[in-house]
């Protein structure tokens, strides 16, 4: 699940013209990995849409390994 969580941000990020300046890991805040609120959205919609679930419904999500959980919890 983290491979797929890290290929829709570069996706977006690349989609965007950002230049990705960290490693992603687990505990990466999204915004420190340069998304923006729109990129965020993006991100939000391609993984509702693929996996059928609300990654807000408990409230905001932070960090690529709290999107990771809810994907492993709702698969």
């Amino acid at each position: 699940m983290k491979e797929i969580v890290i290929s829709y941000i570069k996706e977006i990020l690349e989609e965007q013209d950002k230049e990705l300046k960290l490693e992603i890991k687990e505990d990466s805040n999204l915004r420190d990995l340069g998304l923006s609120s729109f990129d965020l959205a993006s991100l939000t919609v391609k993984i509702e849409d693929e996996y059928d679930v609300d990654i807000f419904e408990d409230g905001i999500v932070l960090t690529v390994g709290e999107i990771v959980t809810i994907l492993k919890e709702n698969s």
